[in-house]
């Protein structure tokens, strides 16, 4: 054998000797005003603070903050490809609170809920769901096999100045509520891609 093969050799047992370098868990936050962070800096809004804590605890993960101020379920149903690029792996969805302001019944929001959490699915994406104050969508999350977080803080000094949407230190103590179960849904992910 010839030193050059030997050397090609050398150099193949090398690299295959360290580990190869797996993409981070895209995780995408989808939602209204609540997740686009409305009246916070961009870096304080909830994706921003849930990436900071995930990568803290030694996570490779990306959060996407896919938040729109007013959104609503048949928003996202209609970008839905636009919003869902491909490599997403889980999707926290908060939605729910500008469809009924926008006149949409409760049982049409938790159909839109259904359809948008069956079209993840389909696309083998973990799924969050997420219900904002006292609006509960834990059946949509049962019936649908996903797993559930309720966001409800007291109003006050958790609040924006609007008092309505969250504040830096509101969506700190929500993401430190959501870490257990989105740390269970990265573990299936990376459980998943072996």
């Amino acid at each position: 054998m010839s030193a050059t093969a030997r050397f090609a050799i050398f150099i193949a047992l090398l690299l295959a000797s360290f580990p190869a370098t797996a993409r981070p868990v895209h995780i995408i936050a989808l939602g209204d005003s609540a997740t686009a962070g409305w009246l916070v800096p961009h870096d304080k809004a909830y994706p921003a603070q849930l990436q900071a804590l995930l990568r803290q605890k030694g996570y490779d993960a990306a959060v996407e903050n896919a938040g729109v101020n007013g959104g609503t379920t048949a928003g996202a149903l209609r970008r839905f490809d636009q919003a869902i690029g491909p490599g997403t792996d889980i999707a926290l969805v908060e939605f729910g609170t500008n469809d009924l302001r926008a006149g949409a019944s409760k049982a049409k929001l938790r159909a839109r809920l259904s359809e948008l959490i069956r079209a993840l699915q389909a696309r083998r994406i973990e799924v969050l769901l997420i219900g904002l104050g006292s609006l509960d969508l834990s059946d949509v999350a049962t019936n649908n096999k996903v797993p559930y977080a309720q966001w409800r803080l007291p109003r006050g000094k958790y609040r924006a100045r609007d008092g309505a949407h969250f504040n830096a230190q509101g969506y700190a103590i929500l993401v430190a509520r959501l870490m257990p179960q989105v740390e269970v849904l990265i573990k299936r992910v990376i459980a998943r891609k072996r």
